[in-house]
Parts: C-alpha cells; sequence; structure tokens
C-alpha cells in the first residue's frame, strides 16, 4: 500500500546556516510563499527564536501572510530550553508551532547540559506542557540522534518512553553531524518505528559525506514519516539532504511512497534562492544544475535523434526545463544540427562541415560556444550575408563622477540607421542599457529581460587580463546566453549586449 511522507523544508531555518550568508526579512517572505504556493511543501521551518530584530520581523511577515491564507500551523519555529522565553518570542510573532530543540545522545546531556536524564526530561516535560496550554503545538528535536542510537541507545529509548506520553506531535530525528550511512540510518530508524508505531517520526539528514540522499532513502523505506530538506542542500557544513534530488528519488524509486511536492517548480524556485543567497548552484548538481540536461558528446545527439537512446527518466519538462545540446570539440555535426534546429537555422551538409570544425578548432582553444553563437559563426565560415551584424554599437561615452549618478551616451546603427541616446542608472553598465532600452523604445520593441550576469577572469591573472561577461537573457518564454570577452568588465558586457541584440533583430 502507498503511504503519504511529509516534506518539511528547512531552508530558511537550518539553510540560513550556510557560511556567509542570511536573508532579508522579504526574502523571507518570498520564499515562504514559494514553498508553500509553487511547491506545495506540507511545512515550512523558518526562524530560530530569540537570533535578532530582523529574524522577528521576517518571521512576522511570514505569520501574517499565513494566517490571512490559512497556512498558520505549516509554519514551524526553532525553540529551546530557556524558561519559555523562546516560547513567548515564538507566541509574540504569531506562530504556534514550536520544534523545541532538545538533546537525543547521553553524551550532549552529559558534557553540554551537564544534567541527569530524570532531571532533564522533568524540564522537558514541563516546558512542552506549558506550550500546550498556551495553545501551542510542539514537535520536538532530538539533537545528536544519530550518536545517540550509537553509542547511548537505551538513553535513546528511555526519552522516547517520555515523549509518548507527551502532548507531542512529532518526533525529529536529526543526523546532526551527518555520520549515518545507508544501512545505519535503515536500521535505527527501523529500530524505533517499530518499538513506537503509535508516533510520528520525521528524518532529518546531513550531507557530511554526501550520503544525504542515499540515507534519505534508506530512512524512507525503514518507515520515516517526514523528511527535513533543503532547497540546493543548503546548510551548515557540507549542508542538508538537498530538495530536488529527493523528489526526484522517490518519484522514480519508491513508488509507493507519496509526497504533495510539485516537481516542475523545484527549478524555478531554486534559481531564485541562488540569487538571494549569492551561492551559485554548481553546474553538475543534479536536478537544477545547468548543465545536467546537456548532451555534450555528438554520440549522444545522434542518439536522441534514433528513438531516444540516451533519454533516462529524468527528462527535463518533469522540472520545467529543456534539454540541450553542448558546442565544443566533441559534438559533431549532430549536435550542432539539434542547435541550428532550435534556432531556425537551415545549412547543407558542406557548410555544416565547415561550421563543425570552426567550432572543435574554438574547442581546442578552450572557448565557450554557445547556441546564440552560431550564427557569427556560419557568418563567419561561409561569409553569408545573412547572418551580417544588423545591430552595431558605433561608440559609447561611459561616465562615472563620484557624488554623481553615472551615465552613457551612445551611437547605434541599426540596419544602416544610426540612433543617438543618453542614459542614467545605478552603474556605468546599467547606463548604457537604459540608453538602449530608450532607442528600442521610440521603435516601440521591447527588450529581453536580463535575469542573470556572470563575469569571470582566468584564475591566478591578473588585472590586465581579459575577463567574460555572460549575460543569460528572457524573451518571453525563451531563455538564451551571450557572453562577451575584454580586459574591460562594462565592454565585455556591453560586447554581450551587441550581440543579444543582433539575435532579437533576426
Amino acid at each position: 500500500m502507498s503511504r503519504h511522507v511529509e516534506i518539511m523544508d528547512t531552508t530558511l531555518r537550518d539553510g540560513e546556516q550556510t557560511s556567509g550568508m542570511s536573508f532579508s526579512s522579504s526574502e523571507k517572505l518570498t520564499i515562504a510563499k514559494l514553498l508553500i504556493n509553487e511547491l506545495k511543501i506540507d511545512r515550512i521551518e523558518v526562524a530560530s527564536a530569540r537570533v535578532s530584530k530582523g529574524e522577528f520581523e521576517a518571521v512576522k511577515k511570514i505569520t501574517d501572510w499565513a494566517k490571512e491564507n490559512k497556512f498558520l500551523n505549516k509554519i514551524e519555529i526553532l525553540t529551546f530550553l530557556d524558561n519559555n522565553i523562546s516560547l513567548e518570542w515564538l507566541i509574540r510573532s504569531g506562530a504556534i508551532v514550536q520544534n523545541l530543540l532538545t538533546k537525543g545522545s547521553l553524551n550532549h546531556l552529559t558534557y553540554q547540559i551537564k544534567q541527569t536524564p530524570k532531571d532533564y526530561f522533568k524540564s522537558v516535560t514541563k516546558a512542552v506542557n506549558e506550550a500546550n496550554n498556551k495553545g501551542i503545538t510542539t514537535n520536538i528535536y532530538l539533537e545528536d540522534w544519530s550518536n545517540g542510537m550509537r553509542n547511548s541507545k537505551d538513553f535513546v529509548f528511555e526519552y522516547l518512553d517520555v515523549i509518548k506520553k507527551l502532548p507531542v506531535k512529532r518526533v525529529l530525528l536529526p543526523d546532526t553531524l551527518g555520520i549515518l550511512s545507508p544501512d545505519e540510518t535503515y536500521k535505527y530508524i527501523s529500530i524505533i518505528v517499530k518499538k513506537y508505531p503509535e508516533m510520528h517520526f520525521d528524518f532529518h539528514s546531513h550531507n557530511d559525506y554526501d550520503l544525504s540522499v542515499s540515507n534519505v532513502i534508506e530512512g524512507l523505506k525503514a518507515g520515516c514519516h517526514g523528511l527535513h530538506l533543503t532547497v540546493n542542500g543548503m546548510g551548515e557544513r557540507a549542508g542538508n539532504a538537498p530538495m530536488a534530488s529527493v523528489a526526484a528519488v522517490i518519484r522514480d524509486f519508491l513508488p509507493k511512497i507519496k509526497i504533495n511536492l510539485k516537481e516542475k517548480s523545484l527549478y524555478k524556485v531554486s534559481r531564485l534562492v541562488s540569487a538571494f543567497t549569492g551561492f551559485r548552484i554548481p553546474a553538475n548538481k543534479p536536478i537544477v544544475g545547468d548543465n545536467v540536461f546537456t548532451q555534450t558528446a555528438g554520440i549522444h545527439a545522434d542518439g536522441d535523434s534514433k528513438k531516444n537512446l540516451y533519454f533516462n527518466d529524468l527528462l527535463p519538462e518533469r522540472f520545467g526545463r529543456k534539454r540541450k545540446y553542448a558546442l565544443g570539440k566533441t559534438s559533431g555535426k549532430a549536435n550542432i544540427k539539434k542547435n541550428l534546429q532550435e534556432l531556425g537555422l537551415t545549412l547543407n551538409e558542406e557548410n555544416i562541415k565547415k561550421v563543425t570544425n570552426r567550432i572543435i578548432e574554438l574547442g581546442d582553444k578552450k572557448e565557450k560556444v554557445t547556441a546564440e553563437d552560431l550564427p557569427y559563426i556560419i557568418s563567419d565560415v561561409i561569409n553569408s550575408e545573412n547572418f551580417k551584424n544588423k545591430v552595431i554599437i558605433e561608440s559609447y561615452i561611459l561616465n562615472h563622477k563620484k557624488g554623481h549618478k553615472p551615465s552613457a551616451e551612445i551611437e547605434l546603427k541599426i540596419n544602416g540607421k544610426k540612433f543617438f541616446e543618453k542614459g542614467s542608472g545605478d552603474g556605468q553598465f546599467d547606463a548604457f542599457i537604459n540608453a538602449i532600452k530608450k532607442i528600442y523604445s521610440h521603435n516601440k520593441f521591447i527588450l529581453p529581460e536580463l535575469i542573470d550576469y556572470s563575469v569571470t577572469i582566468p584564475p591566478g591573472s591578473n588585472s590586465d587580463a581579459l575577463c567574460e561577461t555572460i549575460i543569460t537573457w528572457k524573451n518571453n518564454d525563451k531563455e538564451f546566453v551571450t557572453r562577451g570577452l575584454d580586459s574591460d568588465q562594462t565592454v565585455s558586457a556591453i560586447k554581450s549586449t551587441e550581440k543579444m541584440l543582433n539575435i532579437i533583430s533576426n
């Protein structure tokens, strides 16, 4: 029989413990809305009590929104055994669910809290009952539970015997230090689920050995009732179990497990959280990485055209994405044909061979080639008038003076006709873009939206080295990438923009 498993997202609490980052209150509210409305997450842990004034304001915004939309029971706050100080903080914030942090190993209890189990259980009982009397739902974390099961199993059982008599809705089992193997995860959760069949257990996995997804699978097989995940696997040290990977694994390998999570929104939420945090998603990260649905070898593209020989169950459309075919020295004619089809271009076999050879030559020089570079390569190798630049940035003057807003003056030639315009902005490139927008708005043409901007220089290089600016644009529902190279960062961005203007004019 199938069973439903709850997903609790802790990106806004445990994920925020990623070194060097924090969310603003408006970012927390935006992410909370996406997690519940878009991803259909069952519960979200949004903060630790008592952290800061800003954290309180963020939680208040979330609870106000959740109450208005009847989601308040989905919002959870980490609290502590601190004579009800964090409980009162939670109540003032408008939340109604606490995740009470307690000790799940005798080692932690003895050396950090320095209490006997008997005295500790009394304080937990008192805290839970007081919360219940105030109308607060309690879930209990057993911190360091994994070490507790390894080294002090009797203590864990003694504690659970106490908890089962209390008004506790869920017991949360964290592998706090990420020490568990898949075998241990299955063994320990199986023991607990069988010994306490009337209780609800969540599993909270960390990724220190890169085993979090494997441990989640074993935890589900062992019978856990809920999982704690984070967007992009964010979290302290090596992070937590990544939501996108876990969602895909459950659907494809555990068909009897049902979750509410909406796969198609995973990529959108992942990108937004990455933008807010400034932590880029590795290109090879499963499900949400830039390269994971990109075929590079030409033989793969050829196979995809012949009964999808290189497809697996991880179809990009499941996650709101599309398959791409990389261009480089290993891509071959099949990849190039796929990219030409995407751009709506047609070449004969002789010209495809010329383009292929040029791309191989660029690949040998370690140059990146995107689909949007194809028209320029075609123009270069077959001297076709059809792919000549229709838009040329003839000249520009960029000004940035202390105490004044950056400005730009540009001269643009479109299909042989010249246009002049001025613009100002928050930086030189922003001023340049605003001048471009003025020209195009006069011609009643809407420019694509700039959705990502990345600048790199060769590692270990100096300030005179070429820098590469890669810009991702969105035109209606289609995203495309352009790149520019120059020793000046702003100029490389301008070159990238000039490519964009030619792409949309073709």
